[in-house]
């Protein structure tokens, strides 16, 4: 701005004034001519985070895959008023980052992609002290928005697999033309000697109820997914790491709140759009619902035991006490599991997470009989004793004649 003015034909008084600074100044930027600025290295402030500097050792100790954006909560919960971008500072110099090789980007048009994925994690529900469960969590994430969807299940079996497709595609509101998977057991059996991959034929009919088809990874290729592997430690991370929960109920509820408060609201360190905004631009593009909702089943057939109940999957289903054939028909759908006998449908129940759980419908029970139902609420009635009963003037009668007798019969 000063030579700008000098060259308007200003003086040096008339820039001073103009420009409300002192004369000296102007004439020295005036002699020293036009130069570049020269900038040092930007220090870090990290004076705001050394009152909290033994809380985030601490939890760093304890649990070292705490992501920085779980730490800036916790930490503006106990009155932190700094950035995001301070505490990352901050923490790489508590944490080296390691160096990573460079990675190429592969990104796919909206709805054209989805990527399917199992992770397992240990945990010890607080129904449960001292017990550690393993549990797997299904998680299908769309390769254009990053919108992420999950599951925790007890199993990895076809017919979890397939509910946990349904609800996904539910919750999208429409399915992508292709979903991609690695070489997950009950995705892919094999692959032939020409190099066509074969994959669940119940999987595949599952997705041609949707319109998609599957797709595999290369072997050993588990980076050509890495939009559904990458989130894993995301997950891991900020919301796994450091919490408690009641059941599997509780776990997945508290995963859902995360997903929608946290992971589809946050802006993308990748595509740098919020997951959710995305979404709601990629989702016009999934493929539409089915107008029936997808109903294959897998037929076995099951013995009834001895206390009316049927195993299903490690589970046991209650049968009605009318069932008169020690063997029955079951249908396993993705939501629920029918009994037939004979081709009748004698029960119904809605598929049971997990194993050893048992299901009874209290209509598979009769009622028990007033008679027996009295015995067992109220006391036992007196037993008879065999000796019929006579009337009090009876004894008293006995009595006078035995005292009018002096004693002797």
């Amino acid at each position: 701005m000063i030579h700008n003015l000098k060259q308007q034909g200003l003086s040096i008084s008339a820039i001073a004034r103009k420009a409300s600074l002192d004369r000296k100044t102007v004439a020295k930027y005036l002699h020293q001519g036009l130069e570049a600025p020269v900038y040092g290295p930007r220090q870090r402030d990290g004076r705001m985070l050394e009152d909290y500097k033994d809380y985030l050792l601490e939890r760093l100790e304890r649990f070292p895959g705490l992501s920085a954006r779980r730490l800036h909560r916790e930490l503006k919960a106990l009155g932190f008023e700094g950035g995001y971008s301070t505490v990352t500072e901050y923490l790489r110099e508590l944490r080296p980052a390691s160096a990573r090789p460079f990675e190429r980007r592969f990104e796919t048009a909206p709805g054209q992609q989805a990527q399917v994925d199992f992770a397992e994690f240990q945990v010890e529900f607080t129904s449960e002290p001292g017990m550690t469960r393993k549990v797997f969590l299904f998680s299908i994430v769309l390769g254009n928005s990053r919108f992420v969807w999950g599951r925790y299940c007890s199993n990895q079996k076809l017919e979890t697999v397939l509910r946990c497709h349904i609800a996904a595609f539910e919750a999208f509101g429409g399915a992508t033309l292709e979903v991609l998977y690695d070489r997950m057991k009950t995705a892919v059996l094999g692959e032939d000697p020409d190099g066509t991959v074969r994959f669940n034929p119940s999987l595949v009919a599952l997705l041609d109820h949707y319109d998609a088809q599957p797709d595999a990874c290369q072997p050993y290729r588990a980076k050509t997914k890495g939009k559904v592997e990458r989130p894993f430690r995301y997950i891991r991370q900020d919301f796994f790491l450091a919490r408690t929960f009641r059941d599997l109920d509780d776990l997945n509820a508290q995963f859902t709140r995360w997903c929608e408060d946290f992971a589809n609201a946050r802006v993308h360190a990748t595509t740098n759009r919020v997951v959710n905004e995305a979404f709601c631009e990629e989702q016009p593009a999934l493929i539409p619902l089915p107008a029936h909702p997808y109903d294959a089943v897998l037929l076995v057939e099951r013995r009834v035991t001895h206390e009316g109940m049927v195993s299903v999957a490690g589970n046991l289903y209650s049968v009605p006490d009318t069932v008169k054939k020690r063997r029955v028909e079951v249908q396993h759908h993705p939501q629920e599991v029918r009994i037939y006998e004979e081709g009748q449908l004698i029960a119904t129940h809605p598929v049971l997470e997990g194993k050893n759980q048992r299901q009874v419908d209290p209509r598979h029970r009769k009622a028990l009989p007033r008679t027996t139902q009295r015995r067992r609420g109220g006391k036992e009635p007196a037993k008879h004793s065999g000796v019929s009963q006579r009337p009090l003037e009876f004894y008293e009668a006995v009595g006078q004649r035995l005292a009018w007798a002096g004693g002797k019969p």
